[in-house]
């Protein structure tokens, strides 16, 4: 894939969270049964940083499930992250409801940062981690992100970007999603002509899947394996600690990976 290519198909993901963000958010307030899973691998963790966070819908099943520590969201999308301040403020509200604090000076319950923090970042350019001012987090969780970078070798940094973060001994959790493993989600791949693109010119692997009612948008997606993310892993230096699928009607739809980066 070169790097027009490329480009174009980071854009054509850009534009659809402008269209489609709130859409989006609203498909994303619940947590697939995968979070269960990677809870304990969260919850000691006193620092969290959470890449391509979306709506921030990670943040309210922490604090729901009793988590209480720092955290900080990063994502490319204005409007994702406008929703996220919105929805973590009813989550919040609500976990201060069932804790009976009523003050309204304090809104959320002890232990639970009220000054969260979300900062529009793209994942796509090497600077984006000069925006977190220097935080090593004890866990890093990349959800339903890897997939949509286009370009292998572009994937491969970001990889790579997290597990330099990583205080020593952290963990990074990332998950992929599983389409071509799905019947009802094959169905909605497109042609690259819809958008102008042939098979020749993106690599083996990606695929522009249509997303809503109608088929009203598309996105790009690459298909990663349990074999690939390992390697990715592997080569940035991390520990694999275990890896499952989980999610959606079938139970497959998210390749989960928990990797964790060795003792300095």
């Amino acid at each position: 894939m070169d790097e027009t290519t490329r480009s174009a198909l980071a854009e054509l993901n850009s534009a659809f969270y402008v269209v489609f963000a709130g859409d989006f958010a609203r498909t994303r307030r619940g947590w697939p049964l995968g979070f269960e899973r990677i809870l304990p691998h969260l919850r000691p963790a006193a620092n969290v940083l959470d890449v391509g966070c979306g709506n921030g819908r990670l943040l309210t099943f922490l604090t729901e499930r009793g988590w209480r520590g720092r955290y900080l969201g990063v994502d490319g999308s204005a409007g994702l992250l406008a929703a996220a301040e919105k929805d973590i403020e009813l989550g919040l509200a609500r976990i201060s409801a069932d804790a009976n604090v009523h003050d309204r000076r304090s809104s959320a319950p002890e232990g639970v940062r009220t000054e969260t923090l979300f900062r529009l970042a793209d994942l796509r350019s090497p600077q984006w981690t000069a925006t977190l001012g220097g935080c090593a987090p004890d866990a890093i969780a990349c959800l339903a992100v890897l997939h949509h970078i286009p370009g292998a070798a572009h994937r491969a940094r970001l990889v790579v970007e997290c597990a330099g973060l990583l205080a020593p001994g952290g963990t990074l959790i990332v998950s992929v999603w599983q389409f071509l493993g799905t019947p009802r989600l094959r169905a909605r791949i497109l042609p690259w002509s819809t958008v102008g693109l042939s098979n020749e010119d993106v690599d083996p692997g990606d695929y522009l899947l249509s997303w809503g009612e109608g088929a009203a948008g598309n996105r790009y997606c690459a298909a990663i394996d349990e074999e690939t993310l390992c390697t990715l892993t592997t080569r940035a230096g991390l520990v694999t600690v275990e890896t499952f699928y989980a999610d959606g009607h079938e139970g497959n739809l998210g390749l989960y990976g928990i990797f964790r980066a060795t003792a300095r």
